[in-house]
């Protein structure tokens, strides 16, 4: 079976982690594919598949005879998608001979997948393009992974290719940050992985965003507005004055490369309380901490202005640049990798994560763990896409990794 076919089968099933919930995981739908998973491992010969009371699913593929002391190599996946624009049934559409130019999604919202917004469209012309049809996201992110994960699986049981170790788990609530808090890396029991979490196939990452969460809560005093003089003070405007005080050019709109930014993800108010939720990136650490810094240096400056207690800042790190660890004597992974695009004929990319994977909070709890390209592109809302081709492309390059530390 071809990964895009079992993509199109994975999609289907909803999976949106929460953010706002307390439970691991975060939403009782995951175990929902899990379960899928697990089916699907059970048929292809692959007995020792588990998926465990945190929804973390681990499966292993034996060492070929002779091969036992190469080194145990993983993959990982993760089976969440984001909760926006996951609120409807999912309908995956497979445009065949895909001609590289404007593309009527359908759907209610009537929307156009254009190479106007997405200019490498028109690289992908003569593909087999996936789309959702526009209402949804697709859920290419994180389930191609998967698919690709799955079909690298069937291939090594079937194909008869040395091969050493190889481990597989598929995390859960890997888009809130959560991804692998609850990763047994006992259970799952390599030397190495990498996560198929990207985009372009070829892509290889080991540079991601140091990331934080920043919640400001702002405490106003609401009276009458005709006697409100030297009495009220207005929740929502002290929230408007804390964000002019970020610098304007500093957000994802325009950034990129190695940029950081300050993100406004959420933010509500009214006179008497106000709230503005921000996500802080930036590559360097030093960046990184000034701009964790100025935010505490905006809370002393409003409860400086506006009363003790005025404001409240709550910093929260979601994970570290994967790169510090990776040059510290893992760059054989980033080679091999490139070898690996190479001997599958895609040209490697090697490029900057603008966002994060497991694979970094992973590394730092042992598991070196960069991350590749699935061929995915327009995560996270209704213009998401694949190909049938890119994610072919990944499946081989993977196995070529897996040949590779076979040698």
């Amino acid at each position: 079976m071809r990964a895009y076919e079992r993509l199109l089968k994975y999609v289907t099933v909803r999976t949106p982690s929460d953010e706002n919930s307390t439970s691991v995981p975060s939403s009782s739908c995951q175990f929902e594919l899990a379960q899928m998973l697990i089916r699907e491992f059970i048929t292809l010969g692959i007995t020792d598949a588990k998926v465990d009371e945190t929804c973390y699913v681990y499966a292993h593929i034996p060492a070929t005879k002779g091969y036992e002391d190469k080194p145990k190599l993983g993959f990982i996946a993760h089976l969440d998608t984001v909760s926006d624009f996951c609120d409807r049934k999912i309908v995956p559409v497979v445009t065949e001979d895909y001609n590289g130019r404007e593309l009527m999604l359908g759907g209610i919202e009537g929307r156009v997948l254009s190479p106007q917004m997405f200019p490498h469209l028109k690289d992908l012309k003569g593909r087999t393009l996936i789309t959702s049809n526009g209402d949804t996201i697709l859920g290419a992110d994180d389930k191609a992974g998967i698919a690709e994960i799955m079909t690298l699986a069937e291939r090594l049981v079937n194909d008869n290719i040395p091969h050493g170790p190889v481990s597989i788990a598929f995390t859960p609530d890997e888009e809130i940050g959560m991804g692998a808090a609850h990763f047994n890396l006992e259970k799952f029991n390599a030397d190495y992985a990498y996560t198929l979490d990207g985009d372009t196939e070829g892509e290889i990452q080991y540079e991601n965003f140091n990331a934080s969460k920043a919640v400001f809560e702002i405490e106003g005093v609401n009276v009458h507005p005709g006697s409100a003089k030297d009495v009220m003070r207005n929740a929502s405007l002290v929230a408007m004055e804390i964000n002019s005080l970020l610098p304007s050019d500093e957000t994802p709109g325009n950034t990129d490369g190695y940029d950081g930014f300050f993100h406004l993800v959420d933010m509500k108010g009214d006179v008497a309380h106000a709230r503005l939720h921000y996500i802080i990136r930036d590559h360097d650490t030093k960046k990184f901490e000034e701009k964790q810094q100025l935010l505490k240096d905006i809370t002393r400056q409003m409860n400086a202005k506006w009363g003790i207690g005025t404001v409240k800042l709550t910093l929260t790190e979601q994970y570290r640049n994967m790169s510090e660890i990776i040059k510290d004597g893992y760059m054989h992974l980033i080679d091999n990798a490139k070898k690996a695009c190479q001997n599958a004929e895609t040209a490697p990319l090697i490029l900057p994560i603008r966002g994060g994977t497991d694979g970094a909070q992973l590394s730092f709890k042992g598991l070196p763990c960069p991350n590749l390209g699935t061929g995915g592109h327009g995560y996270h809302g209704p213009y998401e896409h694949i190909t049938a081709e890119g994610m072919d492309k990944t499946v081989d390059i993977a196995l070529e990794l897996v040949k590779i530390y076979a040698e």
